[in-house]
């Protein structure tokens, strides 16, 4: 299995290749030169396997150039803290269930990905005797889950762009915490679009970033997204009936567009997905965008801070592999729409919007700080459960997109203890602070601040980086 740039321009990369640069040399994201297929008898034949086994199963597909023992070793030992089950499926009313992606370190979905992540590119670093310093950005939960997943590891430092002031407490203290000498948080004077752009920046000047060993584990990286297509295949074999063809739907809490282009591609593999509803909330970017076609990022002033951080994007990095996908793989097509997008602001698909939803699936919905509430509320007045904000983001879009007859698959993104203030508004119940927990939020915290300043970060990369 080959990879190439969505632009067009960069070598064809094995899988490792892949995983260990990140964002290609030309600037565009590594997609498959072909969609792996998973043919209905492959499906049953999964059904009675472990989380761990599956997911052995299906990076396989993508990741042939690692013997497949290597990977279900590493695969085992990445859930082997996870209880067991890993990823349990339970309805909350008819016809709509979460799938529970949250069950892992950081209490978020990203460490379901993460983990893998953090025993690949170990094993591909010790193969090759080189280190690496990952960039990132996070609006809230990627940076937690890589630097758990990361910590401690002798050929790997993370450096971990956040936005000032932009995080929940839950979320900073995550992060901040950690005292491993390689874990580097830089607190960003901006939005987590600006922190993005810096990471983009500097992974796009190929002489800087070969010097400082520079790698990726943002949802740029694709091995972040093949690991998180495991989660729609094992929800589909929990959500249907041996020897069925049932098609289901899943809604996914969307802000950087990487997971729910995982179910895009799981989709594209074989799986039988309707619907993938994208849900989004008071920064509705993408809303419009599956709505109308037009897509027109909004600038940081413009990002709104809301109690759903982790999605409070406008500029999704994973856009782009779809729209690869919409034009056909034409990568100068899609380079004139990013040219256009970079001169005026917007690029306009509206002719292809149609197509959205009828060869892809997708739809989309968008919430706000009240619809968070209240779907809170009514779902814990249901069931006695308590989602977080993101996941309620995501139970309103799969409610307004309920058809009869089709499961629908809401994602649970991450555990609602990271979000007690929300939670308090929404329903008067004071979360359980356990004693680790407590512990961690009183820890003293190490970040530097520092402004959206591309040759600033480049003097503390250069300081502080692996070599």
């Amino acid at each position: 299995m080959q990879y190439v740039s969505t632009r067009g321009q960069a070598a064809p990369m094995s899988y490792s290749d892949a995983l260990l640069e990140g964002l290609a040399t030309d600037g565009g994201l590594a997609v498959p030169v072909e969609m792996p297929e998973a043919s209905g008898e492959q499906l049953e034949a999964w059904r009675d396997l472990t989380y761990p086994e599956l997911a052995a199963e299906v990076l396989g597909l993508f990741a042939t150039d690692i013997p497949r023992d290597d990977l279900a070793r590493m695969t085992a030992a990445a859930y082997a803290g996870f209880p067991e089950g890993v990823v349990p499926v339970r309805e909350i009313e008819d016809g709509l269930s979460l799938v529970g992606l949250s069950e892992g370190p950081t209490l978020a979905f990203k460490d379901m990905a993460m983990q893998f992540l953090g025993q690949v590119l170990e094993y591909a670093l010790e193969e090759r005797g080189w280190v690496q310093n990952i960039l990132g950005a996070t609006s809230g939960d990627t940076g937690s889950a890589a630097e758990h997943a990361l910590r401690g590891k002798e050929r790997v430092a993370v450096f971990m762009l956040s936005p000032q002031g932009r995080m929940s407490d839950f979320q900073r203290a995550q992060m901040f915490s950690l005292d491993d000498a390689n874990v580097h948080n830089i607190a960003v004077a901006g939005v987590f679009d600006d922190c993005q752009n810096l990471v983009k920046e500097l992974a796009g000047d190929i002489d800087f970033k070969r010097a400082q060993h520079i790698g990726a584990v943002n949802s740029i990286n694709l091995a972040r997204i093949t690991a998180q297509v495991v989660y729609y295949f094992w929800a589909w074999l929990r959500a249907t009936d041996a020897g069925g063809w049932t098609e289901v739907s899943f809604a996914v809490p969307t802000g950087n567009f990487g997971n729910i282009l995982s179910g895009l591609y799981a989709k594209l593999m074989g799986l039988p997905v309707r619907r993938l509803v994208v849900a989004t909330n008071e920064n509705d970017v993408l809303d419009e965008f599956f709505r109308t076609g037009v897509y027109r990022p909004r600038g940081s002033a413009e990002t709104l801070a809301t109690s759903s951080p982790s999605m409070d994007i406008s500029k999704a990095s994973n856009l782009e592999r779809f729209v690869y996908e919409l034009v056909g793989r034409d990568p100068e097509r899609l380079a004139a729409l990013w040219a256009e997008l970079g001169e005026s602001g917007s690029f306009d698909l509206s002719a292809e919007q149609p197509r959205f939803a009828a060869e892809f699936g997708f739809v989309s919905a968008s919430s706000t700080h009240a619809d968070r509430l209240a779907t809170i509320r009514s779902v814990h007045e249901a069931t006695g459960e308590i989602i977080d904000p993101h996941t309620a983001d995501g139970v309103k879009g799969a409610r307004a997109n309920l058809e009869p007859g089709v499961p629908m698959l809401s994602l649970e993104t991450a555990k609602p203890e990271k979000f007690a203030d929300t939670i308090r508004e929404a329903i008067g119940v004071e979360l359980d602070c356990p004693e680790d927990v407590a512990a961690m939020l009183a820890a003293p915290q190490r970040v530097t601040e520092m402004a959206d300043d591309a040759d600033t970060l480049r003097a503390f990369l250069e300081e502080n980086a692996l070599h």
